[in-house]
């Protein structure tokens, strides 16, 4: 396959506007979406698609999005000539930036959460039940964020990927999965000096006919290694179900979690 050309400098809003439209094809955003993801409304995104000025706030935001360099096209869009290389990155944001919408955190920033964790959180239709499995967080460098993958569930085809949302002012972050509209949000600590995040799940569950919606604590410690682990549907006959329940009480006993009942 031939190699494309690194994209050229950008010197004037044509040019800028140019790359912006570029990057909704590749990442395959309409203007609704584009709109939504950088929290701004969809007639702000058809007055930026339609070359006419717009606030420095909205570019940025838009830049965040689809991985655009922000001062480069920003001065480009005021008339100003900046060069734009790696591929519309430029050195100050090369590394990455998630999007404003999912808390704006810089790479070097969420370093420390990327690994393996070992995930607990009972089960939904079995008495006495703990299910154990792994995930994985990792940073994406093609939509700058962290992204987390689950691992070595029982239930493997319900397995859930997706990105962590990092608000600046809260002591919780949002592991969140979604798919064709189906969304599920799993909020949790910070991970603190033990390696730990513990919170609550949200989701929906097959009960006999239906789907319906469910919730309970959950639990990620960060592991090394996972001899000694278990993973599956984890019940009092199995060597870790105590600990594993210890863990799991601790993030209700704490005040990690409320389930109001």
């Amino acid at each position: 396959m031939k190699k494309q050309p690194t994209p050229g400098p950008v010197t004037n809003r044509a040019e800028a506007l140019d790359r912006i439209k570029t990057a909704m094809v590749e990442k395959k955003l309409t203007q609704a979406e584009l709109a939504d993801a950088s929290d701004c409304h969809e007639k702000t995104i058809q007055n930026l698609l339609g070359g006419r000025s717009v606030r420095d706030q909205t570019l940025f935001d838009v830049c965040m999005v689809l991985g655009l360099d922000f001062h480069g096209l920003r001065d480009a869009w005021h008339g100003e000539s900046v060069a734009v290389d790696n591929g519309g990155m430029n050195a100050k944001t090369q590394g990455g930036v998630a999007p404003v919408y999912m808390g704006a955190y810089a790479q070097v920033a969420v370093d420390h959460y990327v690994g393996s964790y070992l995930t607990l959180r009972r089960s939904f239709s079995l008495p006495d039940t703990i299910v154990s499995y792994r995930t994985e967080i990792s940073w994406d460098s093609e939509w700058p964020s962290l992204l987390f993958q689950e691992r070595d569930r029982p239930d493997a085809p319900y397995a859930h990927r997706g990105r962590l949302y990092i608000p600046a002012s809260s002591s919780f972050i949002h592991l969140v999965s979604l798919t064709k509209g189906a969304m599920r949000m799993i909020v949790v600590s910070q991970l603190d000096r033990a390696g730990e995040m513990r919170g609550i799940i949200t989701t929906l569950n097959k009960q006999r006919a239906t789907f319906i919606p469910v919730a309970t604590a959950i639990l990620y410690a960060r592991r090394e290694s996972f001899d000694g682990e278990a993973f599956g549907e984890i019940t009092p006959k199995d060597s870790v179900y105590a600990e594993y329940k210890r863990l799991l009480d601790e993030t209700v006993d704490e005040g990690y979690a409320r389930l109001v009942g």
